[in-house]
């Protein structure tokens, strides 16, 4: 976010209607924190801008440029008092597998075995019903396991970005 040097136009936002929020000043840097649009969502801006200065966005031309796009339109929603969509950097089921891996770890954490995470998770008599051993589902709750521990580990950053072609 970076004061416009152009005069102010009729509607323009300006700094004010971002001042009631949790602020940070840095020495070359202003940040003003969103967490009633969405949680970690902040603004950058010039610490000399003013509060009656209206106020333009720049983003940057990089592999995070989508992401920023999606943030402002998500924030301009906001602004005029539209319904925010839906975040689209995960499906619903990225979200629903994100929720069990996050059941399990906590389960696995909690001393409990991974025949009895699976009993909870696929239900006791689908478990009672199958080999263990050479169960897939045994497999399943291992890669929860290891998929949600590295997803506390640091990977959950990547829920905060598209989906990147390699």
């Amino acid at each position: 976010m970076a004061g416009n040097p152009a005069p102010a136009r009729e509607g323009a936002i300006t700094l004010r209607a971002f001042l009631s929020g949790e602020k940070r000043v840095a020495p070359d840097e202003l940040h003003l924190l969103l967490r009633e649009i969405g949680p970690g969502l902040h603004l950058v801006a010039d610490p000399a801008i003013r509060p009656d200065d209206p106020i333009s966005v720049a983003i940057a031309l990089d592999r995070d440029g989508l992401d920023r796009v999606a943030a402002l339109d998500r924030l301009l929603r906001h602004l005029a008092g539209y319904r925010i969509p839906p975040d689209q950097r995960m499906t619903a089921q990225q979200r629903r597998r994100l929720k069990v891996m996050l059941r399990a770890v906590d389960a696995r954490q909690h001393r409990t075995s991974q025949r009895e995470i699976a009993q909870v998770l696929f239900g006791v008599e689908r478990i009672a019903e199958e080999h263990w051993q050479s169960s897939p589902l045994r497999d399943t709750v291992r890669d929860l396991i290891r998929d949600g521990t590295a997803m506390i580990a640091g990977g959950y950053i990547k829920l905060l970005r598209f989906r990147r072609r390699p």
